[in-house]
């Protein structure tokens, strides 16, 4: 069920608020331009800084708005697992496919308190968990050796591992079984994570360049590798352009300059310097999605 090309859903403002007719549009173009699933409030969507209403109120909006045509996995993450727990529950309740969970940031659980962390969220409501492993934001690292006796759990299905380590794939495979699924948290390496064991990304770049992205998970798990390499070589400026300052400013400039939403954020984010909206003019051009 989850695999090729999930944006990362940027959560659309329009002065201030959530701009919830612009995030049903994104959702009508994700659909069109090929998206395999749609990742609202995970990082890239700005979840951080989005009041529990406002949370919930984004995800049953692009549940609603996708109607089943494609999955949608549900930011649920917190570091505080009761809190977590309600968020599961919610995704649940509004029919998500699947909830994604981040590792607990700040409060740098031992592996015993990550399993414990996600058995609890495991159990408390009956939707299939993705792991989300983030060592670089959230100070925590899930080995190997964890996350496969999570695996272990019914509806513990996948991690999206963006710790940017193409081995981590292959010792996940041994630890966790080949069909544990393993998304790509991280575009610039999505190619090679397919070629390891891989089958998708859960992708920022796939915001601004949804066909394309779409178009090289398809050439890898067709295990087509020298088309998706070219593809590959369309994105990869806009990759690196794109988080040249944090991801989600630089992907709402890029959708601004193509009409997709407005380039607003939430403080303490602010929008691209100069230079970068430079380079990702170039790097739109590259990947010929601007004359």
């Amino acid at each position: 069920m989850l695999k090729g090309s999930m944006p990362a859903l940027v959560t659309p403002f329009k002065d201030g608020a959530v701009d919830f007719d612009t995030l049903k549009r994104l959702v009508e173009w994700h659909v069109a331009e090929g998206s395999h699933g749609l990742v609202p409030v995970g990082t890239t969507g700005e979840s951080p800084t989005l009041t529990h209403k406002e949370h919930e109120a984004v995800i049953a909006c692009v549940v609603e708005a996708v109607a089943g045509r494609i999955p949608v996995i549900a930011g649920a993450g917190s570091n505080n697992t009761d809190e977590a727990m309600r968020f599961v529950q919610f995704a649940k309740t509004v029919g998500a496919d699947a909830a994604l969970v981040v590792t607990p940031y700040y409060n740098k659980p031992t592996q015993a308190g990550l399993y414990a962390h996600f058995k609890a969220l495991h159990d408390c409501a009956e939707i299939p968990i993705v792991i989300y492993n983030i060592p670089g934001r959230s100070a925590v690292d899930m080995s190997p050796a964890t996350m496969g006796e999570l695996a272990k759990l019914p509806r513990i299905i996948g991690v999206k591992d963006a710790t940017g380590d193409l081995a981590r794939v292959c010792a996940q495979r041994i630890t966790c079984g080949p069909d544990f699924i393993q998304l790509s948290g991280e575009d610039a390496t999505a190619h090679g994570f397919n070629a390891q064991g891989g089958i998708g990304c859960i992708s920022v770049t796939a915001n601004v360049a949804p066909k394309l992205c779409s178009e090289l998970q398809e050439a890898t798990l067709a295990g087509d590798y020298g088309k998706a390499l070219t593809i590959q070589d369309r994105l990869m400026p806009l990759h690196q352009a794109i988080f040249a300052e944090p991801g989600v400013c630089g992907a709402k400039y890029a959708m601004a300059r193509l009409g997709l939403c407005e380039e607003e954020m939430r403080l303490p984010l602010l929008p691209v310097t100069e230079p970068v909206r430079a380079r990702l003019d170039d790097a739109l051009r590259h990947a010929g999605l601007l004359n």
